[in-house]
């Protein structure tokens, strides 16, 4: 059975998403490799999970954009002002 799979890329003005077919017993970096795409933080449906993440039918994987900032120091920034 093959596994329908969406890769969402989240860029500042759009997201892109991708829709993949694979083999059961597919991985993230499966996911990530077919749809061309590189990431360094990934998740499903909001969840960081590792590359090595086995996926289901259905799943979306997200990929993360770096942080311009950590939210703690955003935060501290904000109650400054």
């Amino acid at each position: 059975m093959a596994l329908r799979i969406e890769v969402v890329h989240a860029r500042p003005d759009r997201a892109d998403v991708v829709v993949i077919r694979l083999p059961d017993g597919a991985t993230v970096r499966d996911a990530l490799l077919a749809a061309g795409v590189s990431a360094e933080r990934v998740g499903i449906f909001g969840r960081v999970v590792k590359p090595e993440t086995r996926l289901a039918d259905g799943d979306r994987v997200e990929v993360y954009r770096p942080l311009k900032l950590d939210p703690k120091e955003a935060r501290r920034r904000r109650a400054r002002r």
